[in-house]
């Protein structure tokens, strides 16, 4: 790869991230990653990061390589050397960090789902537009539409090799639920999170459904099931929690597994299941797409490879053949390693990092933009709503 002469490096695009657990990491491997690899036109600068407790944000900032801690996400939203807002937080301060960074001048990106309601998203839309008037980008993170075997999927699809599309299915299947005795964590409340595995995986597939067919679901039927009721509470809390054994425990008011089926515009069917009680499944995101022409599907455990059957080809030899996604003509592969040498989950993310910093630069609106963000949302709440009436089929609200 070429490398800039110091001389000549490019302006640097501040980066300020409110959060530092699981996402937060994942995004910092991203922005300290993605500037090694790509030739950038802005060169990301991890200016500072923020979170609640003093100690430990700074213990993650040395970590992960951000230049400054803050202990209050309105302090990062307001230094001068922060242009872009990078939100990991748990969905409940979704709304009113975005909003205020896009108020403040920034530009944001929020990781998925945008919101815990369509009305919080609503309020995000409006204020990215506005903000988009003025030069201001506004991004979901919804990081597997930039693994190079789905983007390279999403390029067949829309290039007509499968012809018109009949299905689409898609699970994401966890487990990490499956013991009743995992504590009472924020994803596991409403008020925080929104909802379960719905929010959590469930907005993934919706989003990567939608992405692959290039077209929204316009109706979904749904069931939804929370297993284990009650879970341990360990930060010492007492209200709503009911006594157990000398353990106190707290309700789960969001679901552990989704199951639905859906309607895409153009007719075509879908199905999506989403559960975090699937033992044995640690992260297993499984797609297929059917269409008159032929077939794709795609494992997230073998994220390298893309398995396409040409419906076209005689019978005597058709089939799903496996294709190696990591030649230099596939999407993203031309800044990594020789063919054969493959990537993993931490790719997708300085992907994204890499697309948002080159949009920046030439203030070309970039997807998923807080209207589709919005328009998962919806669906999330239509499934909501016809897991609550038993399975009625229930429209999509524009």
């Amino acid at each position: 790869m070429e490398h800039r002469d110091s001389r000549t490096a490019p302006p640097t695009l501040g980066v300020g991230m409110v959060g530092y657990a699981f996402m937060g990491a994942a995004h910092s491997q991203g922005w300290r990653t993605v500037g090694h690899v790509f030739d950038l036109p802005l060169r990301p600068g991890m200016a500072a990061v923020a979170g609640r407790d003093a100690h430990a944000v700074q213990a993650a900032a040395d970590k992960h390589g951000w230049t400054a801690a803050e202990t209050d996400w309105r302090a990062l939203v307001a230094r001068d050397d922060v242009q872009l807002v990078d939100i990991c937080t748990p969905g409940d301060s979704h709304a009113e960090i975005a909003i205020a960074a896009l108020e403040a001048g920034k530009h944001v990106l929020c990781e998925k789902p945008l919101a815990n309601s369509v009305a919080e998203a609503q309020a995000m839309v409006a204020a990215a537009e506005a903000a988009r008037e003025r030069g201001q980008l506004a991004m979901v993170g919804f990081n597997y539409r930039r693994v190079p075997a789905l983007t390279f999927a999403r390029r067949l699809i829309a290039d007509g090799r499968l012809g018109t599309l009949r299905h689409v299915r898609v699970v994401y299947l966890q487990d990490w639920l499956v013991d009743p005795e995992f504590p009472l964590t924020w994803r596991l409340e409403r008020e925080h999170a929104g909802s379960g595995a719905l929010g959590d995986l469930g907005a993934h597939i919706v989003d990567l459904a939608q992405y692959l067919a290039g077209e929204v679901l316009v109706g979904v039927s749904a069931q939804m099931e929370t297993f284990v009721k009650e879970r341990p509470r360990l930060d010492g809390a007492s209200s709503g929690l009911t006594a157990s054994g000398g353990t106190r425990r707290g309700p789960v008011t969001v679901d552990d597994a989704a199951v639905f089926t859906g309607r895409l515009a153009s007719g075509a069917l879908a199905t999506f299941e989403a559960t975090r009680m699937a033992s044995g499944r640690k992260n297993a995101l499984r797609l297929e797409v059917n269409g008159e022409h032929g077939s794709l599907a795609f494992d997230l455990e073998r994220l390298n490879e893309l398995s396409f059957h040409d419906h076209r080809e005689p019978a005597a030899t058709a089939g799903f053949r496996r294709i190696v996604v990591t030649e230099p003509d596939h999407p993203y592969l031309d800044a990594w390693w020789p063919p054969g040498h493959g990537l993993g989950y931490e790719h997708t993310f300085v992907h994204q990092a890499r697309d948002l910093v080159e949009s920046i630069a030439t203030g070309t609106e970039l997807l998923p933009t807080f209207a589709d963000g919005l328009q998962v949302q919806r669906v999330l709440a239509a499934v909501e709503e016809s897991a609550e009436k038993n399975s009625v089929y229930t429209p999509i609200a524009v």
